[in-house]
């Protein structure tokens, strides 16, 4: 079965009851019993609700899992993973990610003894060289947020399990429509639901997909223990975004190739981040890994005043200056101030996130129109 008619059908049957071709919202806190652990797979809605039910089903198909896993936010799902480490534990991440991601890492976990060490996982012999005993998990994005490097996922699985090691890709940025991380080797996947896969700026919700049916029933515990959980109308709206999500994904690679197209040969700009490009460092990586190259393109301008990208910044229409990604309306975004304004200056320096960086997500409205708003910006 070919992606599309996954992403339509995958999780979702006609209701039983009435023959409801879309997935009900569940809208429940509890289920009625017959006699007390006699029940119809229901008990209490913080552990299941059918509604979710179905979106976890629909997730572990695209992302060819055993098991799919949602969660309120894409930092509860991170929170959810922590939470399978134990005090003096270590885990290896990419040193160009998420500002949340590294602001639950170092202020939340580390305190409770959890060791986190940041490197170029571009280059895999750096990873051989870091790893020690303690090392229990490995953190990838790719491509990672906001530079858009690209890590060799097979490769760092490979390392990975021969020291028995988890891994994770955080496969927000390209979706199981550019690239399935368990396919590589990869142990654990997580979305941020709301960006690419809900794709409508309408919910907020996170995401874990996994083979190994052990883990998964780890991950499961920790889901109902903690109880962070989605309600069933944000599920029931991610579903309907997923049903869109090959099409959307479609738009926003042929958007993408043009704006950064556009961007590379524009005077003022000075260096265009997009792994389309021949010359973007581990290109050969992306375009093994990945079917398409995504929407997601952040750029410097030349010189050094912060002042010029914030006139670009204020200076679109179409583009809306905003938080979040992936949504089906073009965003235009400040990494330092915003997305990663949690990270200290002088981190965000090392792996060369600039202040002048300006980050796009590139929406599917007609291409033409979006690189004259950003003409105009710019010029």
């Amino acid at each position: 079965m070919k992606f599309g008619t996954k992403a339509v059908h995958a999780g979702v049957e006609p209701d039983a009851g009435t023959g409801a071709i879309m997935t009900p919202i569940f809208q429940t806190s509890t289920y009625v019993q017959a006699a007390p652990g006699d029940h119809k797979g229901y008990e209490y809605a913080r552990t299941h609700n059918p509604t979710r039910s179905a979106l976890q089903q629909s997730l572990a198909v695209l992302e060819g899992g055993t098991e799919g896993l949602v969660y309120a936010s894409g930092m509860a799902a991170v929170d959810a993973i922590l939470k399978l480490l134990r005090p003096g534990d270590e885990v290896i991440s990419t040193n160009d990610l998420y500002g949340g991601t590294y602001r639950i890492f170092t202020k939340i976990f580390e305190p409770f003894g959890i060791k986190f060490r940041f490197i170029g996982m571009q280059d895999v012999a750096l990873l051989e060289d870091a790893i020690s005993d303690c090392t229990k998990l490995i953190w990838i994005e790719t491509p990672t947020n906001p530079l858009m490097n690209i890590i060799d996922i097979e490769a760092v699985t490979l390392i990975a399990r021969k020291h028995n090691i988890l891994t994770v890709v955080d496969n927000t940025f390209s979706t199981p429509y550019l690239q399935t991380p368990l396919a590589l080797g990869a142990d654990i996947v997580l979305h941020s639901l709301t960006k690419y896969i809900n794709g409508h700026s309408d919910v907020v919700m996170g995401a874990l997909i996994v083979k190994d049916t052990a883990l998964g029933e780890r991950l499961r515990f920790i889901q109902n223990a903690s109880g962070a959980i989605p309600g069933p109308q944000d599920c029931f709206l991610t579903l309907r975004g997923i049903k869109t999500l090959h099409l959307r994904m479609k738009q926003h690679c042929e958007n993408g190739r043009k704006v950064a197209e556009f961007l590379k040969a524009h005077p003022k700009v000075k260096k265009v981040n997009w792994p389309g490009f021949p010359e973007h460092p581990n290109h050969e990586v992306a375009a093994r890994q990945m079917n398409d190259f995504g929407g997601m393109i952040s750029f410097t301008l030349h010189g050094d005043k912060m002042e010029d990208a914030l006139k670009v910044l204020s200076g679109t229409h179409l583009f809306a200056l905003a938080e979040s990604l992936g949504g089906v309306e073009s965003l235009i975004g400040h990494p330092a101030s915003m997305t990663h304004a949690s990270i200290p200056k002088a981190e965000r320096e090392k792996v060369g996130l600039e202040d002048t960086l300006i980050r796009l997500s590139v929406g599917i409205e007609d291409a033409e129109d979006l690189i004259e708003d950003l003409a105009a910006a710019l010029g």
